[in-house]
């Protein structure tokens, strides 16, 4: 029987802590992401929500991170922690793992596989699966920064239908209240107006650029009055 059978079987489930005594301090176990191009998607994800919703506490945001929903869990390698998942209404807060039993049952409201050449048939079966019958995850994308195979899934009466794309090749995040979409061969997020979600290091350049074209500006004002003072003298006054 496979994992997410068990579960929904009811041979494993996090409600088995009501009757065992789980453990809750406890740490991720996850395996290093494949490559620096899917790692730096992982950050570039996280980085930019946290910012964007810098103003917000109430929502989690992690990546590469166990999440465990069964005191008796049996983790094998067919599944490990999304690669980048946000939970809604919940603390923001560091943690050493998603546990769902310390966390009010609470399972990630998005996640986001990154999909490589030894991951990606599980994740496109056996954690689809999981994600849509035993988390509910209401919206599941999976992204390959190697060659940008994209797509994603709504939650339907409890069945994934797969999302359809805009004219920019966006899908919709009705959790998220976001598109997402690939630009420069990276998935970003988008918002509902379509502007692209910045990341700080975008938006500190973005103002280091606008004080130099101002400095700039400026420079040239004065060498302007220093040019009409050197011909015709002082500019007279108002």
């Amino acid at each position: 029987m496979s994992l997410a059978k068990d579960v929904e079987s009811g041979a494993i489930g996090w409600n088995d802590a009501e009757i065992v005594a789980p453990p809750s301090d406890l740490w991720s176990d996850e395996p290093p992401l494949e490559t620096d191009l899917h790692l730096r998607q992982m950050l570039l994800l996280i980085s930019c929500l946290e910012w964007l919703w810098k103003d917000r506490q109430d929502f989690y945001c992690a990546g590469n991170l166990t999440v465990y929903y069964s005191p008796r869990q049996r983790k094998s390698e067919q599944f490990r922690g999304p690669d980048f998942f946000v939970v809604l209404g919940t603390e923001r807060k560091s943690r050493k793992s998603w546990v769902v039993w310390e966390e009010d049952g609470k399972y990630p409201n998005v996640i986001v596989e990154l999909l490589s050449s030894s991951t990606a048939e599980t994740d496109r079966g056996l954690k689809k699966q999981i994600y849509q019958d035993i988390f509910r995850t209401p919206d599941y994308f999976w992204f390959d920064p190697m060659s940008l195979e994209f797509q994603g899934f709504e939650l339907v009466s409890g069945q994934y239908q797969a999302l359809q794309p805009t004219p920019q090749g966006w899908l919709w995040s009705r959790q998220l209240q976001l598109f997402l979409g690939v630009r420069d061969r990276q998935l970003r997020f988008f918002t509902p107006d379509g502007e692209l979600v910045a990341t700080p290091e975008e938006i500190a350049q973005v103002a280091e650029d606008r004080a130099q074209v101002a400095e700039d500006r400026a420079i040239a004002a004065e060498v302007l009055l220093a040019r009409y003072r050197a011909q015709f003298g002082e500019l007279p006054e108002a």
